[in-house]
């Protein structure tokens, strides 16, 4: 489980928007960039290269 005061200083490092974490992926999504940054072993992978795009379809789904 990630801490939330890290929850909440945490932003994305391409834009600086918020992230919402999404416990089941074990992600921080950024909704403006379309990317999930992974988290191992309760760390947030914070790096571009290790972030996944979300399809238009996927950022919707996790936004409803």
């Amino acid at each position: 489980m990630i801490d939330k005061a890290l929850l909440d200083i945490l932003a994305c490092p391409i834009c600086k928007s918020p992230l919402r974490y999404f416990k089941d992926q074990q992600e921080l999504i950024c909704r403006a960039d379309r990317l999930a940054f992974p988290i191992r072993d309760d760390i947030p992978v914070m790096l571009e290269d290790e972030a996944r795009n979300l399809s238009d379809e996927e950022t919707e789904a996790l936004y409803k």
